[in-house]
């Protein structure tokens, strides 16, 4: 059983997902910052790449979003071969946009790092148990819904509840998950749902002007009873007296299984205090996360990929080192599971667990990764383990990670997590004012410098300062600056 923590602030809402008294997801939704998947832009095209089969499309961002060809209504449409009208070829991007045009765009994947927003022309509307997609007329149901039987039966009871364009309905839906026992009345709800926002939709997007917004996805605390919320779930607390009259009213229309779930948090304590979250928070953004039995994994993430090593650390409890080695391997494999869901990677994962000798020893270790990975709502695929011994997996990117949401680079490493040596920095110094002197003939040359490089330069590196001193036939004289990290400084010429 899982409990959903609400922590709700008019700038920042926070969502934790506790099971068996762990935290094991945290959902973050800032204000200023709210993610943009499932918004509905009327964007306007700024240039073609026919070579990527792309467009950059400008929806109002900083950046440009992206889109592909892949992702364009009626992508699959091919063209006359020598006009016999025999299939041959897609149509390619620049025969189906051109620069200026005005779209209809969806976001499917929030701008990450430098990238900007992937696009998709293909509309779809999220209800509570369908997803209406407007410009096709097709009926899926969710892979996840009991047997091929079952299936088809609900398909049957969509088609006739769907009708037809001719009839004045029509249009394409997905059967969610939590539809399998939906009664006809609320799949017709959620139907009347979906085709009344796509009609206000176009509505809108003949009376305004490129870059503009037209449809909103719900927010952080809405999607928790729309998406979060599962039969697994046995309680959502909220903080906020007003939000949880809001999400009642919500739930009541849309999510009636939810809402009575839904619990107003009274304590005196704050709401995330209840299993420590913060802490929780807090050890999620370092490098190094410590097991129960001794060990240890270092997580390192990079704009490629993530790493994850694994260390047996002060274990030493089992009666031999295969054994200590085992068990370490197989509490690492709960515990990276648990990681991952907490800081949101994605993206390629490289985990390397400790060698094991023993091949019963790995496939133990690899069942066990896999068996804790089935519990993470996102997608994720593990491949074995390689040559080396490393297990290569992927997890797909759906928002930007728990570290890069919370943080940003050093500014004094630029995000290399180390910085120059005093001693690199005043040779740095050194070659510098040899440089200038012979490009220019001041009186004096003043090094401007953090404390700990004036102090060096005044101590260790004096001889070698006299020297250069000596050598250009100027005097060097040293201001430390308290402000500057340890690889800045400057030459002033006096």
């Amino acid at each position: 059983m899982q409990d959903i923590l609400i922590n709700w602030a008019p700038q920042e809402t926070r969502v934790a997902i506790v099971e068996n008294g762990a935290v094991q997801e945290l959902h973050i939704e800032r204000a200023l910052e709210r993610g943009l998947v499932g918004n509905i832009y009327l964007g306007k095209v700024a240039r073609v790449l026919p070579g990527m089969q792309s467009a950059f499309i400008d929806i109002g961002l900083e950046r440009a979003a992206f889109l592909h060809v892949a992702d364009l209504v009626g992508h699959s449409r091919f063209e006359p071969n020598n006009g016999n009208g025999a299939n041959h070829a897609p149509v390619p991007i620049e025969r189906q946009v051109f620069e200026g045009q005005s779209l209809m765009v969806q976001v499917i994947k929030d701008p990450i790092g430098t990238k900007g927003a992937r696009l998709s022309t293909q509309i779809s509307i999220a209800g509570r148990l369908l997803v209406h997609l407007p410009q096709d007329d097709h009926i899926g149901i969710s892979q996840k819904i009991g047997s091929w039987e079952l299936r088809e039966q609900l398909r049957q009871r969509m088609q006739a509840l769907v009708g037809t364009r001719e009839t004045g309905g029509g249009g394409g839906f997905i059967l969610r998950t939590n539809a399998e026992d939906a009664t006809d009345a609320e799949l017709a709800d959620d139907i009347a749902y979906g085709r009344k926002t796509w009609g206000a939709i176009r509505e809108r997007a003949f009376s305004v002007p490129p870059g503009t917004l037209l449809h909103q996805d719900l927010n952080l605390a809405e999607r928790v009873l729309r998406d979060l919320s599962n039969e697994q779930t046995a309680t959502i607390r909220i903080d906020s007296r007003l939000q949880y009259d809001h999400l009642k009213a919500f739930g009541e229309e849309f999510t009636p299984g939810a809402v009575n779930k839904l619990e107003l948090y009274k304590g005196e304590r704050p709401i995330f205090d209840l299993y420590n979250i913060d802490g929780e928070v807090e050890r999620a953004l370092a490098r190094r996360v410590d097991l129960k039995s001794g060990g240890y994994l270092i997580i390192d993430q990079t704009e490629a990929l993530t790493t994850i090593d694994v260390n047996t650390g002060g274990f030493v409890g089992a009666r031999n080192f295969d054994d200590t080695i085992f068990k370490t391997n197989l509490e690492a494999a709960g515990a990276i599971a648990r990681q991952l869901r907490l800081r949101n990677l994605g993206g390629i994962i490289i985990v390397d667990f400790i060698d094991m000798a023993r091949e019963e020893h790995q496939g133990a270790v690899l069942g066990e990764f896999r068996k804790q990975l089935s519990r993470d709502r996102t997608k994720t695929t593990v491949s074995g383990f390689t040559q080396l011994g490393l297990v290569e997996m992927t997890r797909k990117r759906t928002r930007e990670s728990l570290a890069h949401m919370l943080c940003e680079p050093c500014p004094t490493c630029g995000g290399r997590g180390q910085v120059k040596t005093a001693r690199s920095v005043c040779y740095d110094v050194l070659r510098e004012i040899l440089r200038e002197a012979r490009q220019f003939n001041p009186k004096e040359f003043r090094v401007v410098a953090s404390a700990t490089v004036v102090e060096m330069l005044l101590d260790e590196e004096s001889p070698h300062l006299a020297g250069l001193s000596e050598f250009i036939g100027k005097p060097i004289s040293l201001s430390a600056e308290p402000t500057m990290n340890p690889e800045q400084y400057d030459i002033v010429l006096l």
